[in-house]
């Protein structure tokens, strides 16, 4: 069966998951990419028989093209944030299970998600103050009289990562914030939201677009302010059940429930309200650990669902255990010029494998955002304390260094 799936650069969702899913559910995968070459180095390193074909893939009607002329497609599917409208449009096109586009779209959006979930009838202990700032609006004028009020948090309307996401404390703040983004992203519209105080977490969900299952969810330790750059997540066990009720009475409203979804939210006095929803796996390793501590095939599970198979029946296990991803990064700009390669050891119980998101001698910018993440430690182990004392001592006895 040929699956299609879309990406633009490789990650390590697909080519350490999904793809390897994909093998061993037997399915012949063709891989959509604005970046044939890079993909095909990762291919070309272990991944036979995974065809790579050079696509427009944020144009729908490029895939759509694409994909009829070479017969009709098994399922197509993708775990990258800009492509979920492209990729949604393209499976109903062909009749194919999928996330509808509209849903898609409301939860890439953030102002259109705000909106919506304003206009749904939720209690108001949910409800986030929010205000678009229209790309080529004057900011002066846009800025004025937002009725949002601070503090508050400006970020593009469509961004992901972390970019270009800033805490405001005054208005001076805020419009030089703006003014800022706006010069590295000149066509890009903003949303300007109350800053929203408590724990940051999330839930991990996976639907069959009748079934939706929740897998767990994180604990976010997060850079301080004004910036939003995640150091530390750790996995929850103990989630309160009324705060994950809470959460997904609002993924009802947007219309979530179909395969894979990554939902950040505060909590704060018992009330849940969402940051924003990606519409995919969690990343950043996350999914692969994920895979590692539910005792069911995640990412397989994913696929299945693509293929129009149900997801198996409940209740799943619980993973036992504890677990957390730590993430070395650049404070400041200049050459990787030393940084621990891969590892993985055991130590106490505890299995931990580091992973380079940058190679030494990479020139590395400061963009205050998660780009700025140079690796990966991924732990698991028989409880929390454990875990976090070898995580800790694992960073600790290794070295990152940047030269100006």
């Amino acid at each position: 069966m040929r699956t299609y799936l879309l990406a633009l650069n490789p990650t390590d969702s697909v080519t350490e998951g999904f793809l390897p899913a994909a093998h061993r559910l037997g399915l012949d995968v063709t891989v959509l990419t604005d970046d044939p070459a890079a993909h095909l180095a990762v291919t070309a390193a272990g991944y036979a028989g995974v065809e790579v074909l050079g696509c427009d893939v944020r144009d729908f009607r490029s895939v759509v093209a694409l994909i009829s002329a070479r017969g009709r497609p098994a399922a197509i599917f993708s775990n990258s944030d800009h492509l979920q409208v492209q990729t949604a449009l393209a499976a109903d096109y062909f009749g194919l299970p999928g996330k509808d586009w509209r849903v898609a779209l409301r939860t890439k959006d953030k102002a259109e998600m705000r909106r919506w979930l304003a206009a749904s009838g939720l209690p108001a202990a949910h409800a986030v103050r929010a205000a678009e700032v229209p790309a080529g609006a004057d900011l002066a004028a846009a800025l004025d009289g937002l009725g949002v009020g601070f503090p508050c948090v400006v970020k593009p309307r469509e961004g992901v990562a972390s970019e270009d996401v800033v805490l405001a404390r005054d208005k001076d703040e805020l419009a030089a914030h703006c003014a800022g983004i706006r010069a590295r992203r000149a066509d890009a519209a903003l949303v300007v939201e109350e800053f929203l105080p408590g724990a940051l977490c999330t839930l991990e969900t996976l639907g069959d677009g009748t079934t939706r299952r929740v897998l767990g969810g994180f604990r976010t330790q997060l850079s301080p302010p004004p910036y939003f750059i995640e150091e530390r997540l750790t996995w929850d066990p103990d989630r309160q059940e009324a705060v994950e009720a809470q959460v997904l009475v609002q993924l009802d409203a947007l219309g979530v429930g179909f395969g894979a979804c990554h939902t950040e939210f505060v909590v704060d006095r018992g009330q849940a309200r969402i940051v924003e929803v990606n519409y995919r796996a969690i990343g950043d390793r996350c999914d692969l650990l994920l895979h590692e501590l539910l005792g069911v095939p995640f990412f397989d599970l994913v696929l299945r669902v693509h293929l129009g198979e149900a997801l198996p029946p409940g209740p799943w296990p619980r993973p036992a255990g504890a677990a957390c991803l730590v993430y070395p990064y650049a404070r400041t700009a200049g050459t990787l010029v030393a940084a621990p390669g891969p590892e993985d050891t055991e130590t106490d119980g505890v299995r931990l494998a580091y992973r380079p998101l940058r190679a030494t001698g990479t020139r590395q910018p400061v963009h205050h955002t998660n780009r700025d993440l140079l690796g990966v430690v991924q732990a698991v182990g028989p409880d929390q304390e454990t875990v976090d004392r070898v995580a800790d001592a694992f960073v600790a006895a290794r070295r990152w260094e940047i030269a100006p």
